[in-house]
């Protein structure tokens, strides 16, 4: 007979942007609160409902290297190491439709147009620019400010919405390996669960969803931190 808590059971592969999103945050609470809280929730899930949540080791460091330029405390890595699973996606095992790889080449495909454009009109402009200071910046050129914008368009024309990094990839691989939820604010992400067959839900809803599934246990029964 199954119990109520092994009909929670479930597992989530999350993303750093989870984290991150102000989305998480109660009024007025600190990052450092709300990732706090967060990770107590996911501890409580996993001691009475069973829920694991898995982060692959390249997010995990990306994730811990943004922790420490803000200048966290040590009870947040102590939490996220005991209550996160760290594991590597199983590359060669899980086996991904060709119809992604076809999809994935055809977008690049798309995006390098897109970027080629985007670095043409970039020159007409500086054809006709002047390499001396801007009026209202000490150092910075016309030239300066046109090579600035292009940065910006063609990070947005290349990456915007698209699979771009190992972090990203590794993500959706242990995601379909465990058959897990995917947890993240990143619509790029978001956008290729499909094409992969994963289930996702935004990193917004996440401590609802936890707050929710605990409720459902006994309070009489039930386990805490503390």
């Amino acid at each position: 007979m199954t119990t109520s808590s092994e009909a929670f059971k479930q597992r989530f592969v999350l993303d750093t942007s989870l984290f991150l999103t102000e989305e998480i945050r109660r009024d007025g609470e600190s990052l450092e609160d709300a990732i706090l809280h967060l990770l107590e929730l996911i501890a409580n899930a996993r001691l009475n409902l069973g829920i694991s949540c898995y982060m692959p080791p390249t997010i995990h460091d990306e994730f811990t290297t943004m922790l420490a330029a803000r200048d966290v405390g040590d009870e947040v890595y102590s939490r996220l190491n005991t209550w996160v699973i760290r594991k590597h996606p199983d590359r060669y095992a899980v086996t991904i439709p060709a119809n992604v790889v076809f999809s994935f080449v055809d977008e690049m495909s798309g995006r390098v147009d897109r970027g080629l454009r985007v670095s043409e009109k970039a020159v007409r402009r500086a054809e006709g620019a002047v390499d001396e200071p801007l009026e209202d910046h000490e150092y910075k050129t016309e030239i300066d400010a046109i090579v600035s914008d292009l940065r910006e368009k063609y990070r947005t024309a290349m990456r915007t919405g698209v699979l771009d990094s190992r972090e990203d990839f590794d993500l959706l691989i242990l995601a379909r390996e465990l058959d897990a939820g995917v947890v993240t604010e990143d619509r790029g992400i978001i956008d290729w669960t499909e094409d992969f067959g994963l289930r996702f839900i935004r990193g917004r809803e996440f401590p609802t969803l936890l707050e929710q599934y605990l409720r459902a246990v006994d309070p009489e029964t039930r386990r805490t931190l503390d």
